[in-house]
């Protein structure tokens, strides 16, 4: 049976496509003999058989050995038809880390990076009708700490907050074949105040007849229509989505805007077309919501608007970093929902874009992170920088997203509370993510150690247990007021880095909590310990109350959504499964109502 059948990469979706997940041939490379001996080019050197999307640590890989293999070698052979004038084009969700694409025995593509979609265009390197073979070489050294690995462990066996490493193909493979011209990259911000959606596009190849159709829906109904002519590589439209005012006046009696609450949504339809002929057809979708922050405050829509999220780390005790099914992504946000969170962080990980498309289905906000490197050097810079780059480049259409997180508690820059270099590396992503998307919020350093921000996310565990009432007392009032936050003194390092303070940014206490509870019995690692349901409950409301009587957040994250491995800090088991009453959790969560910060 092959998994993960649901197409891919939700924002730009085609009809026609192949999915290459199942069953590969595979092969340990230890002492990196492949190349030399051209491993793309025989079949006899793979031992192994791997499902792909599954690591080979994974059980649902087939193989699940936990062992370091820097270089590891996949292979499969497939048959595609096309026409003359038709590209065939080779896409990877995601391939931790290193990757080289062989097409019959000739190389097609290096990719750097491990969290982010990539494609080549394999055309040129087919056979002529028939089977065609590609093979994968992989390198992903587990012991290069400047490689981007977030919560990946640099040893064998999972301890503490570090979890097994992956290695290898992580996300869905697919083929399309499209016309010579076809979208090969679309943008679309929402212009709120102005009810207008911008389109950007990249088309493959130019040509003077070219012409482009867009119709957007909403609730199945066009409401906008356009034609574009005149093309050139790269397309820009505005539709305006009020016309005739049918949207202002609140459509059939509802709102049009995207809320948690609320996750109305557009439907967008793209069609290419030649001088008698259609060339490529694309379908993707828009919320309309606006993110930003001012007066201390921030705002959704232009409402003042409290976040409630659950840190995520993003792994499945079957997958690892690979949901086994689109399902379970639903199913994640779905229960968070049910306990009365509107969001989550997505924690040391860049998330399959399915689970970006079930949050802007379902109505859920993601703070949306990147895999930190544990040291700072050139490499890890340049190599953070690149994945950023394809980060934002991937998911900037979503409306779930409302911030973006580079960096967490000085993970990659160690010293960036007193040494400028790496304040300049952070203030560069700041930036750089500015740069490329000027829709969201970015938070330079969450946690602590602050440079320039938009928000103020801080980490504080110092809450203590239910019997040390001096620790609660000081917990509490730490979080009482804005001056307490700013100038905490529960933690080693400073809120803001040296050389930077607070500009009247929105704070937000955006890591607390970890009450650990392993139902088994079984002794696990966590912050705080409690030996029943009826205990974990005490010991949230309890933190929460403190969370709650703030009159200065804007928000919080709580740790965690679920256990992973060893580590028991989640409200769910690492099977989803509740360690206490969700509807009592829920109704802690909704006991808070917004309250103008001080």
């Amino acid at each position: 049976m092959i998994r993960r059948t649901e197409y891919p990469r939700p924002q730009l979706v085609r009809r026609k496509w192949m999915n290459l997940n199942g069953r590969w041939r595979f092969a340990y490379d230890d002492m990196d003999h492949g190349i030399k001996e051209k491993w793309y080019q025989d079949k006899t050197r793979y031992d192994q058989m791997i499902e792909v999307p599954f690591v080979y640590q994974s059980a649902l890989s087939g193989i699940g050995e936990r062992k370091f293999h820097d270089i590891v070698w996949y292979q499969r052979d497939f048959e595609v038809e096309r026409t003359e004038r038709q590209r065939v084009l080779l896409h990877f969700g995601a391939v931790d880390y290193e990757t080289d694409i062989y097409i019959n025995a000739r190389h097609v593509c290096h990719h750097v990076g491990g969290h982010t979609s990539f494609e080549t265009d394999i055309t040129d390197y087919l056979l002529p009708g028939g089977r065609q073979t590609v093979s994968v070489r992989v390198w992903d050294p587990g012991k290069d700490e400047s490689i981007p690995r977030g919560k990946q462990f640099w040893e064998e066996r999972p301890r503490g907050i570090w979890y097994t490493g992956s290695t290898g193909i992580w996300q869905t493979v697919w083929l399309e074949v499209v016309d010579r011209h076809y979208i090969r990259e679309l943008y679309l911000t929402p212009l709120y105040d102005e009810g207008k959606i911008k389109a950007e596009l990249e088309i493959s190849e130019l040509c003077e007849s070219l012409s482009l159709d867009y119709e957007i829906s909403f609730r199945k109904e066009v409401i906008a229509a356009g034609r574009v002519g005149g093309l050139t590589k790269r397309v820009v439209f505005v539709a305006d989505l009020f016309q005739e005012h049918i949207f202002r006046m609140n459509y059939h009696g509802e709102s049009w805007a995207w809320t948690p609450e609320a996750p109305n949504l557009f439907d967008l339809r793209l069609t290419l077309r030649g001088e008698n002929e259609t060339l490529d057809e694309v379908s993707s979708y828009f919320g309309m919501r606006k993110i930003e922050t001012k007066n201390g405050m921030v705002y959704l829509n232009n409402m003042p608007y409290y976040q409630k999220l659950v840190l995520d780390q993003g792994y499945w005790q079957e997958g690892l970093l690979t949901a086994p099914s689109d399902k379970d992504y639903e199913k994640d946000i779905r229960l968070a929902k049910e306990m009365g969170f509107n969001g989550c962080r997505k924690h040391q990980k860049t998330e399959d874009p399915r689970f970006l498309y079930w949050a802007d289905m379902l109505g859920y906000i993601v703070w949306g992170e990147c895999a930190a490197p544990a040291v700072f050097n050139r490499d890890s810079a340049e190599r953070l920088m690149t994945e950023w780059k394809d980060i934002i480049r991937r998911d900037y259409n979503h409306p779930c997203i409302v911030t973006w997180v580079p960096v967490n508690e000085s993970w990659g820059v160690p010293n960036i509370a007193f040494d400028r270099q790496q304040q300049h590396f952070s203030q560069a992503l700041y930036h750089y993510l500015h740069t490329l998307d000027t829709t969201r919020p970015v938070i330079s350093n969450d946690g602590w150690a602050v440079t320039e921000t938009d928000l103020v996310g801080l980490h504080n565990y110092a809450h203590g247990t239910k019997d040390e009432r001096k620790k609660q007392e000081y917990f509490a009032e730490t979080l009482a007021t804005r001056e307490n936050l700013i100038h905490r003194h529960s933690s080693p390092w400073p809120v803001f880095a040296e050389g930077f303070s607070y500009g009247g940014e929105p704070i937000l206490l955006t890591e607390f909590g970890g009450i650990a509870y392993d139902v088994s019995g079984k002794p696990g690692w966590g912050y705080t310990s409690v030996e029943s349901g009826e205990e974990f409950l005490q010991e949230y409301r309890r933190i929460m109350e403190a969370v709650y009587d703030s009159k200065a957040l804007w928000g919080y994250c709580y740790t965690q959504f679920a256990d992973v491995e060893q580590e028991i800090n989640g409200l769910l088991t690492y099977e989803r499964k509740p360690k206490c009453d969700m509807a009592e959790i829920k109704k802690i969560n909704d006991g808070y109502h917004i309250t103008m910060v001080e």
